[in-house]
């Protein structure tokens, strides 16, 4: 009994072991960046004397603001990403069943094309998870069932044909939107600024949190608020990141490629 609670125990540690690489994911040469210049502009302000008021609301209207907005955009990114590759794999398995319906098509036909189908599958979702941009061995693959199609032209009556080429249209709409989605991201300028702010912020934020504190506040409370505070944002900016490339794996919250393979 103390082996088998042993061994369920061991299980469940392995379990939560990814969960919790995961979340250090978000940790990276920007974090530590943030920190230390927090540190350090707050140790400066300490040592010059230097403290002001500002209202704090600059910070909803200069960081917040923009990183829920990119935050949105990459989220709903996703979601259309899940969408896409589910038409995709529903597209693939439908053209595979034409072909094995097909009475007059012979057996070794039947599984080329599906050999074809099958790869289709399995280079669209490889090219997903690499940073090539190119389309070039995806539609060299996918031009195969069109030429397949041709080949058997009096093999394949017509009504079947014409429902496969339907079909590969929508497998084609479906790839396009994924590659789409695989090379372009949320605005370029608008991250830059919100990193460029969190940066500098420190600069506003730790003499204001000076003067909120008062001056008989114990120091530690000023670094502490200010690292905590740059620490959430940074943090912030680096989920979005992770968030708007659904298709590496690294993030919590990626998509997992491999549920969309006709063979899972």
């Amino acid at each position: 009994m103390a082996n088998s609670y042993e061994c369920v125990n061991f299980n469940k540690y392995n379990a939560l072991t990814p969960t919790i690489k995961q979340y250090l994911t978000i940790l990276d040469f920007r974090t530590a960046l943030v920190v230390v210049i927090s540190i350090v502009v707050t140790f400066f302000c300490y040592e010059l004397n230097i403290v002001y008021s500002v209202d704090l609301t600059l910070l909803s209207i200069a960081i917040i603001f923009p990183l829920v907005f990119t935050i949105r955009g990459s989220f709903r990114r996703r979601e259309k990403a899940l969408e896409h590759l589910s038409e995709f794999r529903s597209t693939v398995k439908t053209v595979m069943y034409f072909f094995m319906i097909n009475p007059q098509l012979d057996e070794e036909n039947k599984k080329h094309a599906s050999a074809i189908l099958l790869d289709i599958n399995s280079k669209v979702l490889d090219h997903l998870s690499s940073h090539n941009n190119s389309l070039k061995v995806v539609d060299e693959i996918t031009n195969q069932i069109y030429n397949f199609v041709l080949s058997h032209n009096e093999q394949i009556p017509r009504q079947i044909r014409d429902r496969i080429f339907r079909f590969m249209k929508d497998m084609h709409e479906s790839i396009e939107n994924l590659h789409a989605i695989h090379i372009h991201r949320t605005p370029i300028s608008l991250k830059a600024y919100c990193k460029v702010f969190i940066y500098i912020f420190p600069l506003i934020y730790a003499p204001t949190i000076i003067s909120n504190l008062g001056e008989f506040a114990p120091e530690w409370i000023t670094y502490f608020v200010v690292v905590l505070t740059e620490f959430i944002l940074i943090s912030l900016y680096n989920i979005q990141r992770q968030l708007e490339y659904p298709f590496d794996n690294v993030g919590m919250d990626d998509i997992n490629l491999d549920n969309f393979r006709i063979e899972r």
